[in-house]
């Protein structure tokens, strides 16, 4: 019997369900590569901080192993591939879902400015769109300066400008330039095919709650919702009509629904072994991570570093289908540094070690040591797994 048969699910199934969904269970889509993670997993979060590497490259490493650095800007960014926007959080996503956040481009517009206020917006946004429009994709460093001087948020009136249009829609970004934003014109940037804004609400979230189903596999109202960051009601408007199935979960409090095909086939398969990205889509939604594994999470980048309990950038060790623990790295020189470490349970010394060799060789470290743990014995104990491989 499969599990399609059912409208309940075990805490297990759901836990499978949701890691095969993301792309840790059974034979990666090599073929695919990065662009097909991007489309399976529908949004890749954008972050600046980079300790290993940048957030969106750790999301593909994490399921496809050790892709090329390069490999991975490249099929994000070329052939306009996928655009940036708002999803999630700032987000990668693929091309040919711009038409679906016509609602957003919509909200924006209706809102008529962000957070900065422009001292003469018309003549700002005309000035922008003029000169992209003349000289083709550019930085906001090309259009006359990102800043006034001051600090990271003192915009200048031109950012504050082309930040509007990339939030209307009438500016896109399809393309990074070490780190920095390249804005071009949708009518350049996005396939005749796609550029249009036809779609209503209701078709758009109707969407976006059936693209979130099917990258989690199975979630709550909730879980669906914070995906690409809808709101509970949206996503009350349009279930009914999204392809998703009902379940009930054994220990959850809140009603499930599930994507049918994640349920049509019992999920199985090997398990990846790997660092997540605090920011990977598996676990950026910390309610949802703690009810399916039972692990509590929290970037600690922001706190104050005398309050931090796991570190700067503690990145969860994912091993047989668990997150069995987690660590801090950083890089001195050709050492990849684990500057505290922490484990669920003794067994996960040995996977530990090789997520951390195996990081280490993909960001060109030949060596890796253990600088701190959660106990003495923890620290012994995964630097002996490491001497060992």
């Amino acid at each position: 019997m499969t599990l399609a048969a059912s409208a309940s699910l075990s805490a297990d199934d759901a836990r499978r369900i949701a890691l095969r969904a993301q792309g840790f269970l059974g034979a990666p889509d090599r073929r695919g590569g990065v662009r097909g993670v991007l489309r399976h997993l529908g949004a890749v979060q954008l972050d600046t901080i980079s300790v290993l590497a940048r957030s969106h490259e750790l999301i593909p490493y994490a399921r496809l192993g050790a892709v090329g650095r390069p490999a991975v800007e490249s099929a994000y960014w070329s052939d306009r591939h996928a655009f940036e926007y708002w999803s999630h959080a700032a987000c990668i996503l693929p091309i040919e879902e711009w038409p679906h956040f016509a609602f957003r481009r919509r909200i924006k517009r209706a809102h008529g400015y962000r957070w900065h206020k422009m001292k003469d917006k018309e003549a700002s946004c005309r000035l922008v769109l003029d000169r992209l429009r003349a000289e083709g994709p550019l930085t906001s460093t090309e259009l006359g300066g990102a800043k006034n001087g001051g600090p990271w948020w003192d915009w200048s009136e031109t950012k504050i400008a082309v930040e509007w249009l990339l939030d209307a829609g009438d500016v896109v970004v399809t393309e990074r330039r070490g780190w920095k934003r390249v804005y071009d014109l949708p009518e350049r940037a996005v396939p005749d095919a796609l550029l249009h804004d036809d779609l209503d609400d209701r078709e758009c979230l109707r969407r976006l709650v059936a693209l979130a189903g099917q990258s989690l596999g199975v979630g709550t109202r909730a879980d669906i919702a914070d995906y690409h960051r809808l709101k509970g009601e949206q996503v009350d408007s349009v279930i009914a009509d999204s392809g998703l199935v009902p379940v009930e979960v054994e220990g959850w409090s809140k009603p499930g629904w599930a994507d049918p095909a994640a349920l049509a086939t019992t999920p199985r398969g090997r398990h990846r072994t790997t660092l997540l990205s605090p920011f990977d889509s598996l676990v950026w939604d910390r309610p949802r991570t703690e009810r399916i594994f039972g692990f509590t999470h929290r970037l600690e980048a922001y706190v104050p570093k005398p309050k931090r309990i796991h570190g700067y950038f503690a990145m969860p060790l994912l091993a047989g289908g668990r997150l069995q623990g987690r660590v801090d790295p950083a890089r001195e020189g050709g050492t990849l540094v684990a500057r505290q470490l922490s484990l669920t349970t003794p067994k996960a010394a040995r996977p530990m070690a090789e997520a951390l060799r195996e990081a280490a060789q993909w960001v060109g470290c030949d060596s890796v040591r253990v600088e701190r743990a959660g106990s003495p014995e923890e620290a012994a104990a995964v630097t002996a797994e490491l001497a060992a491989l």
